[in-house]
């Protein structure tokens, strides 16, 4: 197996700090909350917030930077992301907390997207779909690393001290990616006509269905995962941050499974195993009524919830690489979207119907997002006589 180009890795980090940024708050909710004097659901606007911009922003910048270089683009989002982190540290309550996190988090609508878009240029077509899973595992490491050690920094030093790690990291990205990326990576910007074409192509506005539904299943639970242990379970800081380290060890595994033989399964199945896996997590939710037994409960969510979104990445590359820009970008958009609309379903389930509910809302969407998975691999195979992947 050819090895895959050098110049992937500081994409990889760079999504490990987006990831480990966004993961911040989830991973610092208790904390935030209590530092700040509000809720849960009312820290869970943190999310949300965050996530609607990213979702609005993803398509946006995708056509505003579309002519520009990916060295630059890449490294100043890294230097935006860094700055704002910054400022959130220093923001003394939630209504100038707020509209900083959400300024934030527009690297993310801008750097994971570009990155993935970028990659055709920079490595042979027989290597792409390995490429894009491999890039992608720098959220799982995230999840590894970042999450579960913000749970146990922003439980012992605060939450105030993550954010400043997570704008050191973003200044390390930065200079690696402007050091690592060659000039004149610039991906052709996709036409009117092929932003029509994307719209128009039934199986990409499919998978980008999937991505939205299984974000709104996830974040229904994964949003308040740090109240609802210590509600439920009466986990300590310790304890979350193991869960989680726990959670990314089982994340990042899939992940590497998934980008290891991706082109062994073919991207429709493997996008179909990862979504089933995390539905099975949903439905035991309930079982999980000590901190052994949910680490057992959560194995399947985490296998699945990383690799599946690499595994989904490549499925609209493969479907329309000519389209891959936009259909990318619109990815990344209905990842947050999920995200805005799970966090949000999620804070009115525990104000109205208490955390108990999370679990079998989630189960829901994922449902949901398998038959729309199933729809999708049919419209692929009815528009194309051999599409990638199959």
């Amino acid at each position: 197996m050819t090895a895959l180009p050098r110049v992937l890795w500081p994409l990889l980090f760079g999504n490990f700090v987006i990831g480990t940024g966004v993961m911040a708050v989830p991973g610092t909710l208790n904390e935030i909350g209590e530092s700040l004097a509000i809720t849960p659901a009312a820290a869970g606007q943190l999310i949300s917030a965050g996530a609607i911009l990213m979702c609005i922003g993803a398509p946006l910048c995708a056509a505003f930077v579309a002519g520009w270089d990916r060295r630059r683009l890449l490294a100043y989002s890294m230097v935006w992301f860094a700055v704002f982190h910054l400022a959130c540290a220093a923001a003394p309550d939630f209504g100038t907390l707020l509209p900083l996190r959400v300024l934030a988090l527009l690297p993310p609508a801008v750097f994971t997207p570009q990155a993935a878009a970028c990659i055709g240029l920079l490595v042979p077509p027989q290597q792409r779909g390995r490429a894009v899973t491999f890039v992608f595992l720098g959220w799982s490491v995230a999840s590894v690393l970042g999450m579960p050690l913000a749970a146990l920094v922003g439980g012992t030093f605060g939450w105030r001290t993550v954010f400043a790690c997570v704008a050191v990291l973003a200044a390390i990205a930065a200079a690696w990616v402007w050091r690592a990326m060659p000039d004149g990576v610039k991906p052709p910007a996709l036409s009117l006509a092929s932003w029509k074409q994307t719209f128009r192509s039934r199986p990409l506005m499919l998978c980008v269905l999937v991505t939205v539904l299984c974000g709104a299943g996830q974040f229904t639970v994964f949003a308040y995962f740090a109240p609802y242990m210590r509600q439920r379970l009466g986990a300590s800081a310790a304890e979350l941050s193991a869960i989680f380290l726990w959670y990314g060890v089982f994340g990042f595994l899939g992940n590497v499974l998934v980008s290891r033989y991706i082109e062994r399964w073919g991207v429709h199945r493997a996008v179909m195993v990862t979504t089933g896996l995390m539905g099975v997590s949903m439905l035991l939710l309930p079982l999980g009524t000590s901190i052994v037994l949910m680490a057992v409960v959560i194995v399947p969510w985490a296998l699945g919830c990383f690799s599946m979104n690499s595994a989904q990445q490549a499925r609209l590359i493969g479907i329309a690489p000519s389209l891959a820009a936009g259909s990318v970008a619109l990815n990344t958009s209905a990842i947050y979207a999920g995200q805005a609309i799970g966090a949000g379903g999620g804070g009115w389930l525990i104000t109205h119907m208490g955390m108990g509910a999370l679990g079998w809302a989630a189960a829901a969407w994922i449902a949901l997002a398998m038959i729309a998975s199933a729809m999708a691999t049919r419209a692929a195979f009815a528009s194309a006589p051999s599409p990638a992947g199959a």
